[in-house]
């Protein structure tokens, strides 16, 4: 604490605003990055032709380009590549994760990107990116990945809802934040940070993105997601290669569990709003009511300071942000669990109901809008693919990781 007239210690002020960077609460600011986009190689994982505009980019890209076929259709099609592209290629399909490090091991500026061929970043993507290299701390910086402009209805609902786009706020990467993982659609790293890791795992096909973010953070290193630099993402051309893609996105939930315990919970709340909604769900909503209204007495106790609506409306935002949850979780990953128990006890149908279809009806109403009512069949149908790829890596892997709620004591005992 700095007395009046005296002069502020720079160190500790400094120390404090590291730590609200650490903590998600700061997002930093840069004035000049420290490395040009000369000194970053873009590294391209391909298993089949890139689109014309990424051929593009790569083309006007002022540093090394380095290509790496995985034994897929050629990625320039019939055409060769641009001059000073280089392009390695697998004898044998190996994976994304694989060909990111075969691409790595060519790679000898001190930064990298990684770009998938399904991606076509806006110009002068990389600046923004660049900045966060001034903190030596950060291994990786992830731009905004927004749904490409179309006139499908796929194009459409991947512009509104992506699973890759992670909105427009800045924030800090960490498992249990709002931002817990970025995509390896596109991908800004610190070569010796990546290495010192061991680069991606190459024996995951899936989620090895995530793997990758979660295990710099857990080597001391930080992670930032910058929205500032984009991205277009093509989503893919038909509905079935859409819902496999989704479910794909699933199928990598169980080997993560495995890799990282606990990280990959369906939902995390306090389990007392977890029992009151159980309580409401049985039809007992008295006795949820209760339980509800004794948490809040106990948050109001615990936030002495703050005036008792504040607090009470604090409690109830939890408590409603928790039912969101646990609809989320009914249709994203229990759906065969919540369809199987609807069909053996009537009286849990309209729960089940409930939780596809007020989110939307909520949505609407906060938007005033019908919009979210109009995307509910394919945000049905999008998070019902993930789920079936979740039980499938759940069976496979023999883990209920990705299944398994983590329930948190709230307020906490001992509060005073």
């Amino acid at each position: 604490m700095v007395e009046v007239g005296e002069a502020p210690d720079t160190a500790a002020v400094h120390q404090l605003l590291d730590r609200f960077v650490e903590f998600g609460a700061l997002h930093p600011q840069h004035p000049a990055a420290p490395f040009t986009a000369a000194q970053v190689t873009v590294v391209v994982p391909a298993f089949g032709p890139l689109q014309p505009s990424l051929v593009e980019q790569l083309a006007q890209h002022p540093g090394p380009v380095v290509v790496v076929d995985d034994a897929g259709p050629a990625p320039f099609g019939s055409n060769s590549p641009p001059p000073d592209i280089v392009v390695v290629r697998h004898s044998r399909n190996q994976g994304p994760a694989a060909a990111r490090n075969t691409g790595l091991a060519e790679v000898t500026t001190p930064l990298v990107a990684f770009l998938d061929t399904d991606v076509t970043p806006a110009q002068g993507w990389l600046a923004a990116l660049l900045a966060h290299f001034s903190d030596s701390r950060v291994a990786l910086v992830a731009p905004r990945v927004a749904g490409a402009p179309g006139t499908s209805a796929l194009h459409a609902y991947e512009q509104r809802h992506s699973s890759l786009d992670l909105g427009a706020e800045p924030a800090r990467i960490a498992v249990g934040t709002r931002v817990s993982y970025v995509p390896a659609a596109a991908l800004v790293c610190r070569v010796d940070a990546l290495r010192a890791v061991g680069g991606f795992d190459a024996t995951m096909r899936v989620g090895e993105d995530v793997d990758l973010v979660w295990r710099l953070v857990a080597d001391g290193h930080r992670c930032r997601y910058e929205p500032a630099a984009q991205v277009l993402h093509a989503p893919r051309a038909t509905m079935g290669a859409w819902c496999r893609q989704r479910s794909g996105y699933g199928r990598s939930a169980a080997p993560l569990a495995r890799r990282h315990p606990g990280a990959l919970a369906p939902v995390r709340m306090s389990g007392w709003s977890a029992l009151a909604w159980v309580l409401l769900i049985a039809r007992h909503p008295l006795l949820g009511l209760g339980i509800a209204a004794g948490t809040t007495a106990a948050l109001v106790r615990k936030l002495h300071d703050l005036p008792l609506r504040d607090a009470a409306l604090l409690a109830a935002r939890g408590h409603a942000a928790a039912g969101g949850q646990l609809a989320d979780a009914v249709v994203r990953v229990w759906w065969p669990l919540a369809a199987l128990a609807a069909l053996i006890v009537p009286r849990l149908r309209p729960a089940v109901v409930a939780a596809f279809l007020v989110p939307s009806a909520v949505a609407a109403v906060r938007a005033r809008s019908l919009r979210p009512l109009g995307d509910l069949p394919l945000g049905t149908l999008d998070r019902m693919s993930y789920g079936v790829g979740v039980w499938r890596g759940v069976l496979a892997e023999r883990t209920a990781g990705p299944l398994t709620p983590d329930f948190t004591n709230w307020p906490p005992r001992g509060g005073g």
